[in-house]
């Protein structure tokens, strides 16, 4: 009994002070968090909904209510203007919709991707997910040297021999529309078309991607202290882009939500660092030119053979799984074009 009663003696002891290490952890923690936000605090942005968890219910309310994310960004940036401050836990985040910040950071190598998160999609789960590559290389000379070895393969005297491709890859698409071409069978035109081409052609699909952006934005990591829109913006945070947001704003495009392909005419004024659906800079995707030649095949073909109609009762809403894609599917009734069209 003597034993036992010393045994839960030391087990007792043991847990106090497990508990009291674990209660001062948190504290000190807990005044960590504070002093990122008293460092942070002076930027405009919204109140947060949660000491510790900070905007990031706000997050999770808009992503199950099958809203996106940038939309909250959009409305917050509307009230809050081109610069505002976000927290989750003790990270603090700054969300840019300044032109010229814009141009001075994601210009730049100076300016990584954010380390915190790209260095999540090297390993997930502890299991190697996208690795180091072109998308998650956060280190500059990593990224450049692979950057390197593909560049000959989307240079644009490759792509042009690729043209044959593309057209084979086209014709397929237009024979498997062909078989429902009667004008009452509904086909989902995204899965459709999605297996042969990427949606950016012209002025019409200039004009898409400004409201509809499929890689609506891009982080960056502000290494160094900086002075963004009169705020200074300490160094050790990241930066977050949305040309989805941008490119919904009165302050750089007029009636916004008017959908009106003038705006990407080569006489019209081109936007000023606040429409980069590739993003910008040395780290722009890579492939934007290869999926501008692929896309300009299939739409010609598209456009001279068909006539499309959406069928009733479809939605504009977005679905968000990374990248932005239409809820709906983009359902529509297809049947041949008549001649006097042309």
């Amino acid at each position: 009994m003597t034993l036992l009663h010393e045994i839960t003696g030391w087990l007792t002891s043991l847990m106090f002070y497990v508990l009291c290490v674990a209660l001062i952890a948190f504290v000190a923690y807990c005044l960590y968090v504070r002093h990122v936000h008293q460092k942070y605090d002076h930027i405009p942005g919204p109140p947060r909904d949660n000491f510790l968890l900070g905007h990031m219910p706000s997050f999770v309310k808009a992503t199950s209510s099958n809203n996106i994310m940038h939309g909250v960004f959009l409305n917050w940036a509307e009230k809050y203007g081109p610069l505002y401050r976000l927290n989750s836990f003790h990270y603090a985040m700054v969300v840019i919709h300044c032109p010229e910040a814009t141009k001075t950071i994601l210009m730049s190598p100076k300016y990584p991707k954010d380390p915190i998160f790209y260095k999540q999609l090297f390993n997930l789960f502890g299991t190697r997910f996208l690795g180091n590559g072109l998308v998650t290389a956060v280190d500059h000379d990593v990224w450049y040297r692979q950057r390197r070895i593909m560049d000959p393969a989307f240079s644009s005297s490759y792509l042009r021999g690729l043209m044959g491709t593309f057209n084979e890859m086209s014709e397929r698409l237009m024979d498997k529309l062909e078989e429902n071409a009667d004008g009452k069978t509904p086909v989902v035109m995204h899965d459709m078309v999605n297996c042969v081409t990427l949606d950016v052609i012209t002025k019409v699909l200039k004009e898409t991607l400004r409201l509809y952006p499929t890689a609506p934005g891009t982080s960056r990591w502000l290494p160094e202290d900086m002075i963004i829109n009169g705020f200074k913006i300490p160094g050790g945070c990241a930066a977050i882009f949305s040309s989805y947001v941008s490119g919904r704003m009165e302050k750089f495009f007029k009636d916004p939500m008017t959908f009106d392909p003038e705006r990407f005419d080569v006489n019209a004024p081109k936007p000023y660092y606040c429409y980069y659906p590739f993003a910008l800079g040395p780290r722009s995707c890579l492939g934007q030119v290869f999926s501008q030649m692929e896309a300009k095949v299939v739409l010609a073909k598209l456009l001279q053979r068909f006539e499309f109609s959406l069928v009733p009762g479809q939605s504009f809403d977005i679905k968000d799984t990374g990248t932005l894609r239409p809820l709906s599917g983009v359902i529509c009734n297809i049947k041949h074009c008549t001649e006097d069209m042309f």
